[in-house]
């Protein structure tokens, strides 16, 4: 027990210097994996993705993740480029809730609730490389980062990792799992890539095709918290069930400027990895589909994304790129009803993403 006492205090300190103030960028560290025709730069500031080049139908390499112009600028971000979210990614109404008869009330940073785990997060945090294998049939990193009890209001110690793995042939898997140490808390982390399969600086993602598999999302008040209920998407601007073009429809949703909204995957009965979403990119070629244990995922086209500032002179504009982020779904610690983010101690919370990559148009698209 005093080993153990003596192991939580070190990972405390070593937390607490890794704290968001105290992020310089030379401890910011870029690693990147290659396999055949794709490649990928991850660091470890919020255990992000930098880029991912995949070739286009011509065989032309391009990099399909939006990403700030320089490191410096991930330090201060808002906008999540690529980040690992947590410790609860999305939103938790009135930044509060109560579990097993205590209440816990938690650092609010977009109004009166909570986003994205509070203001520092997961995301604006140093995590420390625990494997890295930059070679070989399946390159990957693993990142490990510790969050203690208390850490923007969370109850517990937790100890998250994410692996990022290339495989196959131009595919990619993301793995995050963490540990309840001591005290059971809500869990659900999340990656925030912004995808543009034409390419990050080709423009906007409103031409590209958009399948969600997923026949309900969760009803939200004004404030982007879900009300508990579900809706029916056949015959709305929310239809994914067939392609659609993003742009297709997105004027009819301008109260929020265009979709953020968490779609309840369907699956099949009895199978633990289900098809999430798949996108396409016809004047590029390039497709990609998203599968996933997670229940939901979370569709965001960029529609607070104004005039920023990104790599290769790029300057990004709303709608510039797609966020497909499977995830539970948002505010489930305050909806019995929903599906469990609870992870208690000796329980490990495991969330599986697989993309798959390609140059065809997928079946159903033209």
């Amino acid at each position: 027990m005093t080993k153990i006492f003596l192991v939580l205090c070190f990972l405390s300190l070593a937390a607490s210097g890794f704290a968001h103030a105290s992020i310089k960028k030379q401890d910011i560290k870029v690693f990147d994996l290659k396999k055949g025709d794709i490649s990928l730069k991850v660091t470890n500031l919020g255990a992000t993705i930098l880029s991912l080049v995949l070739p286009d139908k011509n065989g032309k390499l391009g990099d399909v993740i939006l990403e700030y112009r320089s490191l410096k600028d991930y330090i201060n971000s808002t906008a999540y480029f690529g980040a690992t979210v947590g410790r609860v990614a999305n939103r938790i109404g009135g930044a509060q809730f109560t579990l097993n008869g205590i209440h816990y009330k938690l650092i609010a940073n977009e109004g009166n609730n909570t986003l994205h785990g509070g203001k520092i997060g997961f995301t604006h945090v140093l995590w420390k490389v625990k494997k890295y294998q930059r070679e070989g049939p399946n390159p990957s990193i693993t990142f490990m980062h510790y969050s203690p009890d208390g850490d923007e209001g969370f109850p517990g110690d937790l100890l998250a990792t994410v692996t990022y793995t290339l495989y196959g042939k131009n595919k990619l898997s993301i793995i995050m799992k963490a540990k309840a140490l001591n005290k059971a808390t809500p869990v659900n982390l999340v990656n925030h890539a912004y995808w543009n399969l034409g390419g990050h600086n080709s423009g906007n993602i409103l031409h590209e095709q958009v399948q969600i598999f997923g026949s309900k999302i969760t009803l939200v008040d004004s404030h982007l918290i879900p009300t508990g209920e579900f809706a029916h998407v056949k015959g709305t601007p929310y239809d994914f069930l067939k392609p659609h073009t993003v742009g297709s429809r997105i004027k009819q949703l301008s109260a929020t400027r265009g979709y953020d909204v968490n779609y309840a995957i369907d699956g099949e009965k009895g199978k633990k990895i289900n098809r999430a979403a798949i996108v396409f990119d016809k004047m590029s070629g390039r497709a990609m589909e998203i599968w996933t244990n997670a229940p939901g995922v979370q569709f965001y086209t960029g529609n607070y994304v104004e005039n920023v500032k990104g790599k290769d002179g790029a300057v990004y504009q709303p709608h510039a790129g797609l966020c497909l982020e499977t995830q539970a779904f948002p505010d489930s610690v305050n909806h019995p009803d929903f599906p469990s983010t609870i992870v208690n101690p000796g329980e490990e919370y495991k969330h599986y993403m697989f993309f798959k990559f390609s140059t065809k148009a997928p079946h159903g698209f033209s």
